[in-house]
């Protein structure tokens, strides 16, 4: 089994060269919400995740093997529920009455989605939203405040790097930190990953967006 266990944090900011190249890991919705789970990659390979208590992995986000090579969350499809309307007024306030249930909901320019559910179909219907039930991805909104340990990670991340400038300048060195040097690092570690599991860098060399 390969285990997976590293996130590349500034993930949206790398290469389509590397994206292209990185093995899919297709999971519905309920998995992704799994920080602890044993599954398959597209090509069969047997992995099991270990990923920090609370992880939700997102379309695309990017994932890094035991064994280097670099894995890309997809989003399978699933039964959910499209909500449209003629009427944009009608879609805001299904977003709100949903949102007050604490639903997770799909939200994109012209419909909603949602899991099954016969109670809040028969709520929507009844707002004058055409509920219709179908297969599909089901990446939705993430919460207001997702994300907030890997912000309080990033701000201990920077005080460490400005605690080891200030001991540079002691020693007449310098040392660059901050958001830059954290991206630094994560392509570092993308193409480290793509060297050891492929041998060779991407076929474009692009380094990034």
């Amino acid at each position: 089994m390969l285990r997976i266990d590293k996130r590349l944090a500034g993930d949206d900011r790398l290469a389509a060269a590397w994206r292209r190249r990185a093995t899919p890991l297709v999971l519905p919705y309920e998995d992704r919400c799994r920080s602890r789970l044993l599954t398959r990659l597209a090509d069969g390979t047997e992995v099991g995740l270990f990923l920090p208590r609370g992880t939700v992995l997102r379309e695309g986000t990017m994932l890094v093997a035991e064994d280097g090579r670099l894995v890309r969350v997809e989003a399978a499809a699933q039964p959910v529920l499209q909500v449209t309307s003629a009427d944009p007024l009608r879609l805001m306030r299904a977003a709100y009455h949903l949102g007050n249930r604490h639903t997770p909901v799909q939200i994109t320019l012209t419909a909603l989605r949602i899991e099954p559910d016969p109670v809040l179909a028969d709520m929507l219907r009844r707002l004058g939203l055409r509920v219709e039930a179908i297969e599909g991805p089901f990446d939705p909104e993430a919460g207001a405040y997702e994300g907030a340990h890997d912000g309080a990670h990033a701000h201990a991340h920077a005080h460490a790097h400005a605690h080891a400038q200030a001991q540079a300048h002691v020693h007449g060195g310098g040392h660059r930190h901050g958001h830059d040097e954290t991206f630094d690092e994560d392509r570092a570690l993308a193409q480290a990953a793509y060297a050891h599991h492929y041998g060779e860098a991407p076929a474009d060399g692009e380094g990034h967006r």
